[in-house]
């Protein structure tokens, strides 16, 4: 059975070591979890041996050894049919009959090494012919680069190149873990990863509304917030707060009970005192109690307002019913 919140805190048992302003401790290695956003860059994204050429990739070829009036040399571009122009009469073969057909060379899902056998063969008559090929740019290759959502089945979506799961990971493993992915598509891939949304590592501000409804605040860790800070998020305390506030950490304290942190508001805002003023970790709940005179007087409202309606529509019921009763009439005489 859950038991109620005590009216008067007990003497809380708050070690020394507890982070705090001018004390403040690092967070541990940030773990990825949903719904946090990352900021993936490709560093080098080389594609795998062989590559199969695609519709608008471009290719620098350079020969040697053919004639001068029909020279090669130059960057071309594979055309969105897929096959590759190079003029002159490299792009004919000859017919069934013997006659000059027009056949570019077929160039989408074919190799580089493939290419240029095909584009020797075209150069058989001439007598020592040589052709290098080289890939200058790919066209069609989906970007790996950008913000990318981890998902509520703690994947992020990496284009056409699938889904990688990094939920439970350090930034660094979530690198190693994309880089593995991505390896077979590319030769030894390198990427950079980095958190561009911390959205799931949080804590909490809960305010007493004296009889008009707590207000809940959940706001991002930032690895530095101090409950002063936090208080600074919301713009300070409502009318309806009073300065009896502390902060609620999951888990047990070191007597087995619950964390309860009282915080010196009057100490912390006029005297400078720091002690505290207790650093905010992931689940931390920074609780400002009501203003008792505030919740009482919301209490006699919730009483005496009905009272007062009744009384209200009572009253003017019975003046606009004397009023039509003595409505055209005048000291007893009829107008």
């Amino acid at each position: 059975m859950h038991k109620p919140f005590p009216k008067q805190l007990p003497p809380p048992s708050v070690p020394p070591t507890i982070p705090r302003e001018l004390s403040k401790a690092t967070i541990p290695d940030y773990v990825i979890e949903p719904p946090d956003v990352l900021a993936v860059s490709a560093i080098s994204l080389v594609p795998k041996h062989p590559y199969h050429l695609r519709p608008m990739d471009t290719l620098i070829i350079q020969a040697s050894g053919i004639p001068e009036e029909a020279p090669i040399g130059g960057e071309y571009r594979v055309g969105l049919d897929g096959k590759l122009v190079i003029g002159f009469d490299y792009d004919n073969v000859l017919g069934p009959n013997g006659d000059k057909v027009y056949q570019p060379i077929q160039a989408a899902g074919r190799s580089i090494e493939e290419v240029r056998e095909e584009l020797l063969a075209r150069m058989a008559d001439f007598r020592e012919p040589n052709l290098w090929i080289t890939l200058s740019s790919i066209a069609s290759q989906q970007e790996v680069q950008g913000e990318h959502l981890v998902a509520a089945d703690g994947r992020i979506t990496l284009g056409s190149y699938g889904r990688v799961c990094v939920v439970g990971m350090t930034i660094d493993d979530a690198k190693q873990a994309i880089e593995a992915h991505l390896s077979s598509s590319f030769e030894d891939p390198k990427v950079s990863v980095d958190v561009f949304g911390f959205n799931s590592k949080v804590y909490y501000i809960i305010t007493q509304g004296a009889g008009l409804g707590d207000q809940v605040f959940r706001l991002p860790v930032k690895g530095n917030e101090t409950a002063l800070d936090a208080l600074s998020e919301i713009q300070g305390l409502s009318s309806t707060s009073s300065i009896r506030m502390w902060v609620a950490r999951p888990g047990g304290n070191e007597q087995g009970g619950d964390q309860i942190m009282p915080i010196d508001w009057l100490g912390i805002t006029q005297r400078g005192d720091v002690a505290t003023n207790y650093q905010l970790m992931p689940g931390d709940r920074l609780y400002v109690a009501e203003d008792k005179l505030v919740a009482i007087d919301t209490a006699l409202g919730k009483i005496i307002s009905p009272v007062e309606r009744i009384f209200g529509v009572t009253l003017l019921g019975t003046q606009t019913g004397n009023a039509f009763a003595t409505y055209g009439t005048r000291n007893g005489s009829n107008f």
